[in-house]
């Protein structure tokens, strides 16, 4: 009799899971942005909320702040929100993957508290150097370097993070010795290399062209593994002879434990948004191109960044606590 019960009961669970799906959006929804407003992802979020909104009116979607500690306070409010699709969120790179090799401990697992929904833009970082230089290549560049080991800083927007690990890689690969010296935003680390403060950064390329088209810095390469559609003339640094590939990405996260049935309900809308031809032409403005993935293919994503930089990580003994 009660083996009965428990095999109905299982049965009904399982008739109930594609239902769940229909649950989504509830009546008010937040998204998470975990930066402060006018940041990449606040706007990514805020695209997605508007989106939301004209495709679901009887629902209500708010994009909500919560910055800190580079992704992880923003991740982690995902993280412990109730699986119930009323919280989504923005995640980048450091919170979901990076971070598990530079901390010791974070208030998250983001393998069982994250459930991935689709990885949302890839952005490229541009590889800059200062115009006292005088290099006009990445090969002039190592050159240059080889032959004044240590000489040269490269400014970073903090310790550990995409820009600094991609020019600790750059310096691994091409066999120098470079100094980091990390400040605190993008805008800072810019302005080192136009004082020469610094004499290159690898930057998010937003905050790069401007000032390369002023003549301000050089440009030399994108790190990503193709040529950005919006810098075509500037070539990888695969392409330049450093087996470098990092790009600063952005994905859509839900709590763990969000059914899947509700997970796939929520890709198949923001996928959708994330391809619109009026979104992407927003999303060209800030040099971001949109992918719009599915679940399985962005969790592949997060788990190949934490091999990507594992060996970096080691080999350039960075450490956070």
């Amino acid at each position: 009799m009660f083996k009965r019960i428990a095999i109905g009961l299982v049965a009904l669970a399982a008739l109930a899971l594609p239902a769940q799906a229909q649950t989504w959006p509830p009546k008010n929804v937040r998204i998470i942005a975990p930066f402060g407003p006018g940041s990449t992802p606040d706007l990514v979020a805020r695209i997605i909320a508007d989106q939301l909104g004209k495709k679901y009116p009887n629902s209500t979607f708010i994009v909500e702040n919560k910055a800190g500690a580079g992704g992880i306070t923003g991740t982690d409010a995902v993280a412990k929100a109730t699986p119930d699709g009323s919280t989504i969120g923005i995640s980048i790179g450091g919170p979901l993957a990076i971070n598990t090799l530079l901390f010791s401990k974070l208030p998250y697992n983001p393998k069982t508290d994250i459930a991935a929904v689709t990885q949302l833009i890839t952005q490229p970082s541009v590889l800059m150097v200062n115009n006292d230089l005088k290099v006009n290549s990445v090969k002039d560049l190592v050159a240059l370097l080889k032959a004044n080991p240590g000489k040269y800083n490269f400014s970073s927007i903090g310790n550990g993070s995409l820009s600094h690990l991609a020019m600790e890689a750059l310096a691994i690969k091409a066999g120098v010795k470079l100094v980091h010296v990390p400040y605190k935003s993008s805008p800072e680390a810019v302005t080192a290399v136009i004082r020469n403060d610094a004499q290159m950064a690898c930057l998010p390329a937003i905050s790069v062209m401007s000032q390369a088209r002023e003549g301000k810095v050089k440009a030399l390469a994108v790190s990503t593994a193709q040529r950005s559609p919006y810098l075509p003339d500037l070539p990888t640094l695969k392409e330049s002879g450093i087996d470098v590939d990092a790009d600063a990405w952005m994905g859509l996260i839900a709590p763990g434990g969000t059914p899947k049935p509700m997970v796939d309900a929520i890709n198949k809308d923001v996928v959708a948004i994330i391809k619109m031809p009026d979104v992407k032409e927003k999303l060209a403005k800030t040099l971001m191109a949109p992918v719009g993935s599915s679940p399985e293919e962005f969790r592949k994503r997060i788990d190949g960044e934490v091999d990507r930089w594992a060996p970096i990580i080691k080999a350039a003994d960075i450490k956070i606590n």
